[in-house]
């Protein structure tokens, strides 16, 4: 398949047929998926290994266990083995890609690419837009102290490099991530103080109601339960109904501030504790990585429970863009199997579209059997989603006028809300960035943009669908200054 690259690319035409960005669950299958139809793949991915942040790995000189993610999806150890074994798929690992392109010409879509030692431009036929989904962001008093960490963050030590960042620990959010990171620090040797879910215990109706979508799904069932049965074994207390209100300490974290609430995530006055800990844990939900789809120009829209602004596509999951796919979490958070049947679908229709005719009556079957399968696990996906939606609201009020919203230009709450009284004809998300400076930093606005929106959306009384999206530049991400000199087409 390299040697047909390199031909393809001596003629004119496109060294590949299919660009996928993302080496998770819905690169990697829509990788193989593509190769078996005869397609010349290449594979981006920011990581030094295949598998996403679910299928995460440590280095293979430390002599661990397969990653329990194995345990509760039993596609993942198989997807990762053919992965490598593929000799159609080419590889262009610890990458970043920061830009897409379309050249003058017709049929062809380039990604600008920069790793540590080299910068490419690629061109394919097709692109796939597979780049996951990143920890939601909470701006409460406190959150930018050593020792407040992410659930996903915790978890990539865990899983990469065995180290458990603390040993008193505090965790709170909403997402059943949380349960699972829990346990593999109590398993590390970690104390947990509290695990302090926000929102009420689940009643009897929502669980029962939930069984529906329970077929096909009993080993994740098995590992939660299985988490939750080692979690009561060690006594760590878990508090439905519980929000974080502030953490504490110089220089980095002492103590965390919990306080009861309400349905509606309302703090009831009168509930705050006080609980002396060195590490807080947060994990709130995923908002959807859609940058690099913005950049190329797709379509997004708002869908607050499945990743904020998610990536619009059809049946097929193409986008709004020619040639232009999607799959995983920009289309929307649905976990592993979803992603995973995704990946599978969009390769498919990128197949039948690049090859110029109707789809094969076999190919045609693989695209209605993948359908059928993602329709079933979107029912349990979309239970998940119900049942942990995130009060984005609530959180947004977690923020006093003296907490830095964003972080990379020191932009706090206070000088938002300030720029917002004063100009009370500003109506939109970028104009808040151009007026404060929030969104300019070296995250781009990826920690911040959901505050602000918040914020606006509170001072103006109207919901975040209305107030736009950051836009999204090449480069997406930081480059080295080198790194575009040496670009290569």
């Amino acid at each position: 398949m390299a040697e047909r690259a390199e031909s393809a690319a001596a003629a004119g035409a496109p060294a590949f047929d299919l660009i996928i960005v993302g080496a998770g669950p819905a690169g990697l299958s829509a990788a193989l998926t593509a190769a078996r139809h005869g397609l010349a793949v290449v594979v981006v991915d920011e990581q030094h290994d295949a598998g996403g942040q679910i299928f995460r790995q440590p280095p293979s000189t430390f002599c661990s266990p397969p990653s329990s993610a194995f345990d509760s999806y039993a596609f993942g150890a198989p997807l990762l083995e053919h992965a490598r074994r593929c000799r159609a798929i080419q590889w262009r690992l610890g990458a970043t890609a920061w830009g897409v392109f379309t050249p003058p010409c017709q049929g062809r879509v380039q990604v600008a690419i920069a790793g540590a030692g080299d910068s490419e431009l690629l061109e394919a036929r097709a692109l796939l837009i597979a780049t996951g989904a990143y920890d939601l962001p909470v701006a409460f008093a406190g959150w930018t102290l050593p020792g407040v960490m992410s659930a996903g963050g915790m978890q990539t030590l865990l899983k990469s490099q065995f180290l458990r960042a603390g040993k008193r620990f505090v965790l709170a959010g909403s997402h059943p991530l949380l349960l699972l990171v829990a346990d593999a620090l109590v398993q590390a040797g970690g104390e947990i103080l509290e695990l302090a879910i926000a929102r009420t215990r689940p009643a009897l109706q929502e669980l029962l109601a939930g069984w529906r979508a329970a077929p096909g799904h009993w080993r994740l069932l098995a590992q939660s339960a299985k988490a939750l049965r080692n979690l009561r074994r060690h006594r760590v207390p878990i508090r439905f109904g519980t929000l974080v209100l502030r953490a504490d300490g110089d220089p980095a974290v002492e103590q965390v501030t919990l306080g009861s609430v309400d349905s509606a995530w309302q703090v009831q006055p009168g509930t705050e504790r006080v609980l002396q800990a060195d590490t807080l844990v947060i994990g709130y939900g995923l908002l959807a990585a859609s940058e690099l789809a913005r950049q190329a120009g797709c379509a997004v829209h708002w869908r607050p429970a499945a990743g904020g602004w998610v990536v619009r596509h059809d049946e097929q999951m193409r986008t709004s863009v020619e040639r232009v796919c999607v799959a995983g979490e920009p289309a929307g958070v649905g976990g592993a199997e979803v992603a995973f049947l995704q990946g599978q679908l969009a390769a498919l229709g990128i197949a039948a579209t690049l090859h110029g005719q109707e789809p094969s009556p076999t190919l045609a079957r693989a695209m209605r059997q993948t359908a059928r399968a993602l329709g079933k696990a979107r029912r349990w996906s979309d239970l998940v989603l119900r049942l942990f939606e995130p009060r984005l609201d609530a959180l947004a009020r977690l923020a006093s006028d003296d907490t830095l919203v964003c972080r990379c230009e020191e932009v706090t709450a206070g000088s938002i809300r300030e720029f917002l009284a004063d100009n009370p004809h500003v109506s939109d998300v970028n104009s808040v960035k151009l007026g404060c400076r929030s969104g300019m930093g070296y995250c781009q606005g990826r920690y911040c943009q959901h505050s602000v929106a918040q914020l606006l959306a509170q001072a103006r009384q109207t919901g975040i669908e209305h107030l736009g999206v950051f836009t999204a530049q090449a480069p997406i991400k930081p480059v080295p200054a080198g790194a575009l000199a040496r670009l290569k087409a």
